[in-house]
């Protein structure tokens, strides 16, 4: 193996991340494969302004849909009870709506999902999401007698790049990334691809047949993990 690893982040991380990184001989270069812009119809604005004046039982499965969503609420705290997965999105949660709001944690969308399905009081939920969200969270709920209002507060929009170097290792963060990864690209056999959950280890794999390793939890700190324990540097 290499004395130097060369790693493609196909999403910004944070400037700490990196550098612990480059003290491993680890570069990491960043190149973004999707962008998100909010949405931002007068309808979409009422809808949600509505919804923070009214006790609601709330789910957030993306960092993307918690700023959105909390840049509406104009110093108000809502009356939500705020089911989120874990890591970022709900450190966001928690920075934006307080701590006390949160009511259960999950660390991933299905595992979510049977958790409030297990807690007999949930009926009803609003949904913030993205244009792209997974169908396994709404649906597993609805399936289960759970009313859902989806309320999409941002798109996802691809941003394919063709990447001409080598990589030993590249991060995925989300099936919509995989997915315009692979548009324009193809892996070497050698590469190791990371994956932040299972839906973006299932996108992975419908693309390519290299090793993946999946982050038990979310965040993309503890996918940087996963990456520097693999190559034990």
């Amino acid at each position: 193996m290499p004395n130097k690893i060369y790693i493609l982040s196909t999403r910004p991380l944070e400037t700490a991340l990196i550098e612990a990184a480059k003290a491993k001989d680890i570069h990491i270069d960043i190149v973004s494969f999707i962008d998100t812009t909010p949405v931002a119809t007068t309808s979409i604005k009422e809808e949600i302004a509505k919804i923070i004046k009214q006790p609601a039982s709330v789910v957030f499965t993306s960092m993307n849909a918690v700023n959105t969503v909390a840049a509406h609420i104009n110093g108000q705290i809502p009356d939500w009870n705020i089911f989120c997965i874990g890591h970022t999105t709900r450190q966001l949660v928690a920075r934006y709506f307080g701590e006390q709001s949160i009511h259960t944690v999950g660390n991933n969308a299905v595992e979510l999902a049977d958790k409030m399905i297990s807690n007999k009081q949930v009926k009803q939920v609003v949904f913030f999401c993205g244009d792209q969200r997974r169908e396994e969270l709404p649906g597993k709920l609805r399936q289960n007698g759970i009313m859902v209002q989806e309320v999409i507060v941002y798109h996802t929009i691809s941003t394919p790049h063709k990447i001409e170097k080598a990589y030993d290792g590249i991060l995925f963060f989300s099936p919509s990334a995989v997915h315009s990864f692979f548009y324009a690209n193809a892996v070497l056999p050698s590469a190791i691809l990371f994956a932040i959950g299972q839906t973006t280890a299932d996108a992975i794999k419908s693309f390519s047949t290299n090793t993946v390793i999946e982050s038990e939890k979310p965040g993309k700190d503890e996918l940087v993990k996963k990456m520097f324990q693999f190559f034990k540097k």
